[in-house]
């Protein structure tokens, strides 16, 4: 079988779009996914710079579909 292609969040387009959308999961799953990805600095960004993340985020789940900015 083929390997899916890998989204923002790991789940289907339109339930990281619904999650995105939702500010405490946006906020969230982008400090556990940065987390994941080794950028520690981002992560803790994140928490303190949430509504500026979750905006940023927001764009590019909607754009591109992964999280493109996850520094």
């Amino acid at each position: 079988m083929a390997k899916s292609a890998s989204t923002s969040y790991g789940f289907g387009r339109i339930i990281d779009l619904i999650l995105a959308i939702i500010p405490f999961t946006n906020i969230l799953l982008g400090i556990i996914k940065r987390v994941q990805k080794g950028h520690l600095i981002a992560a803790v960004l994140n928490f303190f710079l949430a509504p500026i993340f979750w905006i940023i985020d927001l764009v590019c789940v909607i754009l591109y579909d992964k999280l493109v900015f996850a520094i």
